[in-house]
């Protein structure tokens, strides 16, 4: 079916046009339908995940990626207040970020405005299909959906939602377009369409990641994976430092924000490691430990080279016995993702150093590594997180859906007069 994913995107970058010339108010209406529409289909929704869930149920599939394709009432909910949520954001179309007059009497600004045709290609996660929507139309873009074949019934639910408001505002519904077709063939003839698409965003395992990235024709923003870094430092808290880690590995240990590795100063080796890692083992964690871990907790496996690189995502912590600050950070550097890292400490010096050392997305002190995410940090929901350093570094929401162009008012202006 050559050409398939072409017409899609052709008739999704007209539609782009349309979404672009809405004023904000007509975009808050936009997404206060959306969620209302999402809200009228919620049984629809929720019947055709249990499909997904049952097909994927019958090859085997358990463990995170289960999690993430589960869809109930409450999430569904989420759902809907995620959109009304991006909805109530301040819009960056049209924000001023830089104003001047140079000595001619130029005027000289730079404007936010929307980067034009979104491709997001993602697996499992169905709340993604109305997220990527939210975010980009309330930023003036249009978006084309890869979602994965596993999630390929919630996923149309969802997007008929978002299609029927689209049309009760009058607008086309191929602003959010859904590549139903799952083959993989019509992911690489995506990723070709550099005429059409501004930018893609996968959002899944690091195998599709690394797909998308070595394939692509078009700009990508992404990230491979998550290992997350806890340090607790000498001065830490005992008792913050056994909150983030319990928050952090178990609140949710199928996301990319949970922590994977934990770095303890060795003075705290001997009198809070054995007693916050029985913690977490009582909990349902297994332990992964250095020598001196294991010392301290003999409970704790053996652990192997990589373990330290290991993006686990289930309840598995790697833990080392670190001799000072720099021997955390050094560590960090060696193994990072560039996603999130922790510091548990009473010392402020000891957390500026920390955080001007590493270069993650994220640095947080005597703060959970969960809160690296765009609901958590005020963005609404997120489309992604960049760990790649370009226009977006770390959750992008709608600023990061957006680039700056330059306007010039002038008077006649002209660069050489001379020449009149």
């Amino acid at each position: 079916m050559t050409g398939y994913v072409r017409n899609l995107a052709e008739r999704a970058r007209l539609a782009q046009r349309e979404i672009a010339a809405l004023d904000s108010p007509s975009r808050v209406a936009l997404l206060e339908a959306m969620a209302d529409a999402v809200d009228a289909g919620r049984q629809d929704i929720l019947d055709a995940n249990a499909k997904d869930m049952s097909r994927a149920e019958g090859k085997g599939t358990q463990g995170a990626m289960l999690d993430r394709l589960k869809l109930d009432s409450a999430r569904v909910d989420g759902i809907v207040q995620a959109l009304r949520e991006v909805a109530q954001l301040p819009d960056p179309v049209g924000e001023v970020t830089r104003s001047e007059e140079r000595p001619n009497g130029l005027r000289v600004e730079k404007v936010r405005i929307p980067l034009g045709l979104i491709a997001m290609i993602y697996e499992a996660r169905p709340n993604v299909t109305a997220d990527a929507a939210a975010l980009c139309l309330r930023a003036g873009n249009a978006v084309l959906l890869r979602g994965g074949s596993e999630a390929c019934d919630s996923n149309v639910a969802i997007a008929r939602c978002l299609h029927r408001a689209l049309e009760s505002r009058g607008l086309p519904p191929e602003a959010v377009s859904l590549i139903e077709d799952t083959g993989r063939e019509h992911v690489l003839e995506l990723l070709q369409l550099s005429d059409l698409i501004d930018l893609a965003i996968p959002r899944g395992g690091e195998k599709l990641i690394h797909f998308v990235a070595e394939n692509a024709r078009v700009p990508v923003i992404k990230h491979y994976k998550g290992v997350c870094h806890l340090y607790v430092d000498r001065a830490a808290d005992p008792d913050v430092a056994t909150r983030l880690a319990i928050d952090g590995k178990l609140s949710r240990p199928g996301v990319c924000n949970a922590l994977e590795t934990m770095l303890v100063h060795a003075d705290m080796a001997a009198d809070w490691l054995p007693t916050a890692l029985a913690g977490l083992a009582s909990r349902g964690a297994e332990i992964r430990g250095c020598e001196r871990t294991r010392k301290a907790f003999p409970e704790a496996r053996a652990a192997s080279d990589a373990d330290w690189d290991a993006e686990y995502l289930s309840p598995i912590l790697s833990v080392r016995v670190v001799d000072s600050i720099e021997d955390a950070i050094a560590h960090i550097q060696r193994h990072t993702s560039d996603h999130t890292e922790v510091i548990a400490t009473a010392d402020d010096q000891a957390a500026e150093h920390f955080i001007r050392a590493v270069r993650s997305s994220a640095v947080s002190v005597n703060a959970s590594s969960r809160f690296n995410d765009g609901g958590a940090l005020g963005l609404g929901a997120e489309i992604g997180i960049s760990t790649t350093r370009l226009h977006s570094y770390g959750p992008m929401g709608l600023e990061s859906l957006t680039i700056e162009r330059y306007v010039l008012r002038g008077q006649g202006h002209v660069r050489h007069p001379d020449l009149q």
